[in-house]
């Protein structure tokens, strides 16, 4: 799946590189490097660039590029989700991803690529479990694994791993119990000088913040799920159920996560109801 890891910045300094199986030489790089001259922008760099052995797969994120080097034919998008997902886990860890942060705690983000792939394919990436698997840093810790010589890797695995359920861990409890859902959505549109709509589309998201003990079980309706063209879910939403009765249940992950992801057309561009728990 994925043999290697380049993280480059805005100059085009290979700055933090990570290798699961073999080694591959950074001139790899080049060939991005190519595609990046002949790029307008930082987000026109082709995502997929192809080389005489190697795909080149990669995201603009924090003014930072991630290369993910494969070296056979691999799902595009499967490759970019785990690097958003790398991206997502630092900012998780660090509250931003910025190239000083990455080079601070060099040590906490090869614990991070280890546990994230294994051998090159994705194993643990939620941020749950891999926050029991290695500790954020911060700096007693810190001062303390420099003088014992420890890191900050745990020696237990974590409780979800060994349940059906491993993006909530175990044994979770709370005084007050709380849970935030937040509909973002971005409205694209063209209209013209009378006021009409040429063109319209929205572009979703649901975003959650749960806090609540157990191992709770929630379901989530709309007014009119017809008008979601096109939707992404947490691994935790039961498919099938939305497939069968357009009803979202799932178990939550604790803490911060996305829940879905929604595309709206301009054929559905009509008055949205408000979504109820």
């Amino acid at each position: 799946m994925i043999h290697s890891l380049f993280m480059i910045n805005g100059a085009g300094d290979v700055f933090m590189e990570k290798h699961w199986k073999s080694i591959i030489n950074r001139s790899v790089c080049d060939y991005f490097f190519d595609a990046q001259r002949k790029a307008s922008s930082p987000d026109d760099v082709p995502p997929v660039v192809t080389t005489p052995h190697h795909y080149l797969i990669s995201i603009y994120r924090c003014q930072l590029y991630f290369v993910a080097v494969c070296t056979t034919e691999v799902p595009p998008l499967f490759v970019i989700e785990f690097l958003h997902r790398v991206v997502d886990t630092f900012e998780d860890y660090f509250t931003e991803c910025t190239e000083s942060l990455v080079k601070e705690h060099y040590v906490v983000v090869y614990e991070l690529l280890d546990e994230m792939l294994d051998n090159g394919f994705p194993l643990a990436t939620e941020s749950n479990i891999l926050k029991e698997l290695i500790k954020p840093p911060n700096i007693l810790r810190t001062i303390a694994n420099t003088v014992t010589g420890r890191s900050n890797v745990s020696a237990t695995l974590p409780t979800g791993q060994l349940s059906n359920i491993p993006w909530r861990r175990t044994g979770v409890k709370y005084t007050n119990n709380e849970a935030y859902f937040d509909v973002i959505e971005e409205v694209d549109a063209i209209i013209d000088k009378s006021g009409s709509t040429i063109f319209a589309e929205i572009q979703g998201y649901v975003d959650c913040c749960i806090k609540l003990s157990g191992m709770p079980d929630l379901t989530l309706s709309f007014i009119n799920p017809r008008l979601f063209d096109d939707v992404s879910f947490h691994p935790c939403v039961r498919f099938k159920r939305w497939e069968s009765e357009r009803i979202l249940s799932f178990v939550p992950p604790d803490g911060n996560f996305r829940l879905m992801s929604y595309h709206i057309g301009s054929q559905n561009m009509v008055e949205i109801g408000r979504a109820h728990v």
